[in-house]
């Protein structure tokens, strides 16, 4: 078996990046990956702004608080306002340029209206500083500036950075088109009557939430029959048509776990069997032009694996820059002690102390646990937890 490092690593060298460019209207660019750097075109704010809702002024002309000042324009956001003469005031409103000779803007809590029985005058009972409440122009972001790199992945945030520079068109990778194949009789479809001795098909609809979820393209093969030659046609078909084929079930070595001969017959395997757990048969190889991922049939087990092996492979072949959760160190609020040589990742989630508690089911056909859990502790093979231990946690939340 190899060991869990060993197959990330081999499992990431293998990955292609996906060919092709679309360009798509900011809207449609959450979750893609850029494919050109996005440089800004202006200074970002492009003029002197207001900071929020006062009176702009010269440093100069408030020695004193209390100084009252005649307010001679004002300046609502998307106004240009003329020169401030000294002696005066602007009213001004946040996101407005700031009139030339004004140094600071005071906010209007500091502010009065009137003075000395004088309409059109303000009484500014703040001394201000230069700079005061005033957004220089480029202080955000510099014209010609790089604001996305290629290779970000476009969130909400990076969306709104280049919108705010002005680019209407995002240049980003073709999604990665997965094929999405399930083996094995006993499986039944949702919404079905439940024959004898059969079971609902997890899998097939866990992982192609997954990968809709990462931005792939997905299409549904359904579910094979324990078949050697139905499995062999399908890979033949799903590896002429996309960049992936994900399997689930059918890696193992039993009679009717076909999956793994079908994939040397019609291509090639290179990787099969890890040390990790859940989750040790796993495979991976080609079929046609496409990539291969063999998962395991226990819906645990595949989601683990496909988590924390065949997330990052994705990443990186859709060309990502951030491919590996990082995790964080979280204290033990639990025992686990169990002997073998496969290092295991248990289904966690942090308590009202803030400590690590853990489902108390960790088998492989246990979903819920899943449900329940908001993270994955990674435990040495054979390490034994006490409460207290440090460990390290992986947040699903946090994984890229």
């Amino acid at each position: 078996m190899l060991s869990f490092d060993e197959a990330q690593a081999r499992l990431l060298d293998a990955a292609r990046k996906v060919k092709g460019v679309d360009r798509v209207p900011l809207a449609d660019g959450l979750g893609r990956v850029l494919a050109e750097s996005i440089r800004s075109s202006l200074d970002v704010p492009p003029l002197d702004n207001s900071g929020m809702d006062g009176y702009a002024v010269r440093c100069a002309d408030v020695p004193v608080a209390g100084t009252a000042l005649r307010m001679a324009q004002r300046i609502p956001a998307g106004s240009v306002g003329h020169a401030l003469e000294p002696g005066t005031a602007a009213r001004i409103f946040t996101g407005a340029p700031v009139p030339a000779g004004a140094d600071a803007v005071v906010m209007q809590e500091l502010c009065e209206r009137g003075g000395h029985g004088a309409e059109g005058m303000v009484i500014v009972n703040h001394v201000p500083a230069r700079d005061d409440n005033i957004r220089r122009a480029g202080e955000d972001i510099r014209k010609d500036a790089e604001v996305l790199a290629a290779g970000t992945m476009l969130t909400p945030a990076a969306i709104g950075m280049a919108a705010s520079v002005g680019v209407a068109q995002l240049p980003v990778l073709r999604r990665l088109s997965v094929a999405v194949l399930s083996t094995g009789d006993e499986l039944a479809t949702p919404g079905e009557p439940l024959p004898p001795g059969a079971i609902y098909n997890s899998n097939r609809y866990q992982l192609t939430a997954l990968l809709k979820s990462m931005g792939c393209v997905v299409e549904d093969f359904g579910n094979l029959p324990d078949s050697l030659d139905a499995t062999r046609a399908a890979l033949r078909k799903a590896g002429a048509l996309h960049d992936l084929v994900i399997t689930s079930g059918g890696v193992s070595v039993g009679e009717e776990d076909h999956v793994k001969p079908a994939l040397e017959a019609e291509g090639e395997l290179s990787l099969w069997s890890i040390a990790v757990k859940p989750g040790k048969p796993l495979a991976f190889g080609r079929v046609g032009q496409a990539d291969f991922v063999g998962l395991p049939g226990n819906p645990v087990s595949a989601f683990v694996t496909f988590s924390l092996l065949v997330r990052p492979f994705i990443r990186k072949c859709q060309g990502a820059r951030e491919l590996l959760p990082q995790g964080r160190t979280m204290i033990a609020g639990f025992e686990w002690a169990k002997p073998g040589n496969r290092r295991e990742f248990l289904r966690v989630r942090i308590g009202a102390d803030g400590r690590l508690e853990r489902y108390a089911n960790q088998s492989s056909g246990v979903l819920t646990s899943c449900v329940w859990a908001d993270g994955l502790a990674d435990i040495a093979a054979g390490m034994k937890v006490s409460p207290g231990d440090t460990l390290r946690y992986l947040a699903f939340a946090e994984m890229p």
